[in-house]
């Protein structure tokens, strides 16, 4: 029984902050289901409401764990928040309350409201947290850099697309000129890092589909936003577009990577262009996009079930909450 309560203890230790981006993923695919519906005039209420409910438990059930860890191994929280790489992890928090907040807009504003705002004070938190430890501290190294960084200025561009129905129209152009302008200084940071530096470590390999995520929120973002189709508009969606095509042209190099919990990189990105596509269906109503996003939302289906299985597989394996060698 010693020996039993001694490895929960270690497992829990050694939980992740990362993990929350299982919840980026389940949100990312409710919300391009919600989307579908609405685009294409089909209404599964009870897909919806199951598909909340399931990413809900998620997060609590993640919450309650690493509340846990807070409070049993601090040191190992304080640890993950002066890591170069995992510090970048920690507004996933803040985004899984934001993409929720979305989430619920269909099933319940109220509760929606109540996440946005929690969901945008703590990502602001997080947010000059983060970039006050950027520019501080000096044990950063360009090998330390990763496309994991650009998790907050995600977050930010996020916070339009349940703001603007809610009401709060100045705060979301504040996080969205936020998210913008860091978008495109670590756009930069990164590329020089993958164009003249080791490459990226096979752990983090999948962190670069988080590419694709600035341009695509950002499209969905600035359409809450503004309500038209311009050409910025139409620069961040088909760039978002490109970013997707040039990593599933390396889907091999992908493919043969063993399982880590990064592997959840890749799916709410693919969620982001899925509903920038679906959106741009909407506006346009050209067939092309219509079977482009129907394409997606197929493939972002298989994904997160797949990543489900895989992750509880390495759950019951103890390959994850392990002491990292």
């Amino acid at each position: 029984m010693q020996t039993s309560t001694s490895g929960i203890e270690s497992r829990l230790a050694h939980m992740p902050i990362s993990f929350f981006s299982v919840v980026m993923g389940m949100s990312g695919m409710t919300i391009a289901w919600e989307k579908a519906q609405h685009v294409f005039g089909i209404h599964f209420g009870l897909v919806n409401l199951l598909l909340v409910s399931l990413t809900t438990v998620i997060f609590v059930a993640l919450g309650v764990m690493y509340t846990q860890k807070l409070l049993r191994h601090p040191e190992a929280v304080i640890a993950e928040l002066h890591h170069p790489v995992k510090l970048s992890f920690f507004p996933t928090i803040s985004i899984s309350f934001l993409l929720l907040s979305v989430a619920f807009m269909a099933v319940s504003p109220s509760i929606g409201r109540v996440l946005w705002v929690v969901g945008a004070l703590s990502h602001l938190g997080f947010v000059l947290y983060i970039i006050s430890t950027w520019m501080h501290k000096q044990h950063f190294q360009v090998p330390h850099m990763s496309p994991a960084w650009f998790i907050p200025a995600v977050g930010n561009v996020l916070v339009p697309i349940a703001g603007i129905p809610l009401g709060f129209i100045e705060v979301s152009w504040f996080f969205f000129s936020i998210g913008m302008m860091f978008w495109v200084i670590l756009m930069t940071i990164v590329f020089y890092r993958i164009l003249f530096h080791a490459p990226i470590p096979a752990r983090l390999l999948p962190t670069l589909f988080i590419l694709i995520a600035p341009p695509a929120v950002g499209f969905v973002a600035y359409m809450r936003l503004t309500g038209e189709l311009d050409a910025f508009a139409r620069i961040l969606y088909f760039g978002g577009l490109f970013l997707t095509l040039l990593l599933f042209t390396q889907a091999r190099r992908f493919i043969k990577l063993p399982f880590f919990l990064s592997w959840w990189a890749y799916s709410f990105p693919i969620a982001a262009i899925t509903i920038a596509t679906l959106v741009m269906y909407e506006q346009t109503e050209k067939a092309g996009f219509m079977w482009l996003g129907g394409g997606l939302l197929v493939l972002i289906t298989l994904l997160v079930g797949l990543l489900l299985v895989r992750t509880g597989l390495a759950i019951s394996k103890h390959e994850i909450c392990t002491e990292e060698h």
